[in-house]
C-alpha cells in the first residue's frame, strides 16, 4: 500500500491520459474504446494517483441515455483514491443530467471504495451472453468473464422526457421541454 499524501485533488483528462494510466496499471482489464468523460486524481507533489473512465453503459439494456456507468477505475494503491474517484464520477454525472451511473466489480472484490462513496449493490449479473457470444474467440485468461456484482448511485422518481432532436435538430429550431425539470 502506498503511503496516504497530504492532499489528494480530482481533475479532469483526457482519455488518452487515463488509457495510458490503466494500461500501466490496471491488473484485468485493458483500456477503453470511449467515454463520455475521464477524471485523474493527483496529490501535492503533482503525481496522477488514480484515472477514472465514464462511459455509455456495457448493457444495453440499460442504455436509457439518463444512466452512465463507470468504466475503469485504476489507482497506484494511494488510500482513498478509489472512493474519491467514484464519488467525483458521481458528481460529475450527475452536473452533466445523469440520473443513475453504474459500475461492475468482480465477486471477489470487497467493494469497499464504493460502499464509502455512497453506492449500494444492486445485485449479480448473469453475464452468460459475453461468454458465449463467440465461441472461436479466444479468450484471454487475465480478463475475466462472468458474473459480476452491479453497484450503483443514482436520485429517484421518474427522469423528465427525452427532447427530440429529430427532424427540428437540422434546421436550427430545437425546442426544449423543460417542465417538471
Amino acid at each position: 500500500m502506498v503511503s496516504v499524501p497530504s492532499r489528494l485533488t480530482i481533475v479532469p483528462c483526457y482519455l488518452t491520459q487515463a488509457n495510458a494510466f490503466v494500461a500501466a496499471r490496471h491488473r484485468h482489464h485493458r483500456p477503453v474504446v470511449g467515454a463520455r468523460f475521464c477524471l485523474a486524481i493527483g496529490d501535492t507533489a503533482g503525481l496522477v494517483r488514480g484515472v477514472a473512465i465514464v462511459g455509455r453503459p456495457v448493457s444495453r439494456m440499460i442504455d436509457d441515455r439518463w444512466t452512465a456507468e463507470v468504466t475503469r477505475v485504476c489507482t497506484d494503491g494511494c488510500a482513498n483514491a478509489c472512493s474519491a474517484l467514484y464519488g467525483a464520477c458521481w458528481r460529475a454525472a450527475r452536473a452533466m443530467g445523469y440520473r443513475r451511473l453504474v459500475t461492475y466489480l468482480l465477486p471477489e472484490e470487497p467493494g469497499i471504495s464504493v460502499r464509502a462513496a455512497g453506492w449500494v449493490m444492486t445485485g449479480l449479473t448473469d453475464h452468460r451472453g459475453r461468454a458465449f457470444r463467440s465461441a472461436t474467440r479466444r479468450r484471454d485468461p487475465r480478463y475475466p468473464v462472468g458474473a459480476k456484482q452491479r453497484w450503483e448511485i443514482g436520485v429517484g422518481g421518474d427522469p423528465p422526457p427525452i427532447p427530440d432532436f429529430g427532424g427540428e435538430a437540422a434546421s436550427g429550431q430545437i425546442a426544449l421541454d423543460l417542465e417538471g425539470v
